[in-house]
């Protein structure tokens, strides 16, 4: 079993990386926050977890032990599998996570797509007392990055979110729509940006 790979970043997505380790390329998925802390970023070193089925050798990355132990926290819930905990991941900052489960709120859980009020009480209920003390801490406020107009780089942007929510099941049309009025409304929006409040919304 990998603890961790260390290698060449050869591609990256927002829900995705192909990780070049001695030259052999591992695709990874991977979670918005981790997307994020591999931006301009030549070599990683990502914590894995391996998703082994019948059908499928799936491997899940993270840039920190902390998010994955939180995605091995919320797979051990009744009901989420890999990629709904990627999704939840994809939603919410850990610190945040951790923040809404200490703290009882349903609310913040179930602005996740496909996330139920059922689903938010069972996974408050059984991982409250099982979120380390550390990881519940101040997240930084929101700092949006200069805008930008609507030219390439936003139909760039506009392309990558699509991509990316439909590789997490969601319909392109929908996405298009949603993720195309986000980006009117706030052009400052980086990707992820685009991508987390999509999946709040669509």
């Amino acid at each position: 079993m990998f603890d961790y790979l260390y290698g060449k970043v050869a591609d990256l997505l927002p829900t995705k990386v192909v990780l070049d380790v001695n030259g052999i390329g591992f695709d990874i998925n991977i979670s918005l926050n981790t997307f994020t802390a591999l931006q301009d970023c030549q070599q990683a070193k990502l914590f894995i977890y391996e998703s082994i089925r019948e059908d499928a050798w799936v491997l899940f990355g993270f840039a920190s032990q902390e998010e994955r132990s939180l995605f091995l926290l919320l797979t051990g819930v009744s009901g989420i599998g890999g990629n709904t905990a990627r999704t939840i991941l994809s939603s919410i900052d850990p610190t945040s996570l951790c923040q809404a489960i200490s703290n009882g709120d349903e609310r913040l859980l179930t602005g996740v797509k496909g996330i139920g009020k059922r689903t938010a009480q069972r996974i408050i209920v059984e991982l409250k007392d099982k979120i380390p003390a550390s990881m519940v801490a101040i997240t930084d406020a929101y700092t949006p990055i200069k805008p930008t107009i609507r030219d390439a780089v936003a139909e760039e942007k506009i392309n990558e979110a699509i991509q990316a929510l439909t590789m997490l099941g969601f319909a392109p049309a929908p996405s298009k729509k949603m993720v195309c009025a986000l980006l009117d409304q706030h052009p400052e929006m980086t990707t992820e940006d685009l991508i987390k409040k999509a999946l709040t919304a669509i």
